[in-house]
């Protein structure tokens, strides 16, 4: 565990770096847009696909972890939970962590959103993580885009993947936890709200923070499980030497 969160870490660095000296999110965020037109490649507007690929799947999540929530509470006792309790807890911590920790980096990085940048008909010029606005430039409004907070809730879910223990059935959390992150992702990327790099590093990021929380937990269950080992061998060697 703790070699993953080590590769996954400089994992995640190399990105940042990748993209921030490279024009790579311009030259793929490009296909997405019409020049001719100026308009995105999906209409933001589209009742549908916001109710799908936004709403209703942030809808979702909410009630899934609600849900997990309070069978954490109500059903603490049963069998199934007493044999996933781990997983559970390393899931609902996940998708409260995940999300929260891309929504605080959003709010300090302030970096902006392809619709918003000149490239694309905005006003803002194309600023990375490590690049300043210029002096002279005033920013009209909080700009928050980076890294891609709808996206986390999906790529939250990848915890799914410490809730199974069969092989096949982890493959499958993982790869559906993926690829919800990466349809929500994409969506926001055809509508102008992110960019490739924004999207890549909240799932690298919500990877990193899956294994971070699981390490935490198997570490404290492991700690508790040495010490009532102990307390017990103590009491068996106690009760030796009074028989004795």
């Amino acid at each position: 565990m703790n070699r993953q969160i080590v590769l996954v870490f400089f994992t995640l660095l190399a990105t940042v770096v990748l993209f921030e000296y490279s024009h790579l999110d311009l030259a793929v965020q490009d296909y997405f847009y019409n020049f001719e037109l100026s308009q995105w490649i999906i209409n933001r507007d589209n009742a549908l696909l916001k109710l799908f690929l936004y709403d209703g799947i942030k809808k979702l999540f909410i009630i899934f972890v609600l849900a997990l929530s309070v069978a954490l509470i109500l059903f603490r006792e049963t069998s199934i939970m007493r044999r996933y309790r781990r997983g559970f807890i390393i899931v609902l911590l996940s998708s409260i962590t995940v999300p929260l920790s891309v929504g605080v980096l959003k709010a300090v990085t302030h970096i902006p959103c392809p619709k918003n940048i000149q490239q694309y008909g905005g006003s803002y010029p194309h600023i990375t993580l490590f690049k300043h606005y210029p002096q002279n430039f005033q920013q009209s409004q909080n700009i928050q885009c980076y890294p891609a907070g709808h996206a986390s809730g999906g790529f939250a879910l990848m915890s799914l993947f410490f809730l199974f223990k069969k092989r096949k059935h982890r493959i499958i959390a993982l790869v559906s936890s993926i690829t919800t992150g990466w349809v929500t992702g994409g969506y926001k990327m055809l509508i102008g709200d992110h960019f490739l790099s924004h999207t890549l590093v909240t799932m690298l990021l919500a990877w990193l923070i899956i294994l971070i929380i699981t390490r935490m937990i198997c570490f404290k269950q492991s700690t508790w499980q040495e010490v009532l080992t102990t307390l017990a061998s103590d009491s068996r060697t106690e009760t030796a030497k009074n028989y004795s």
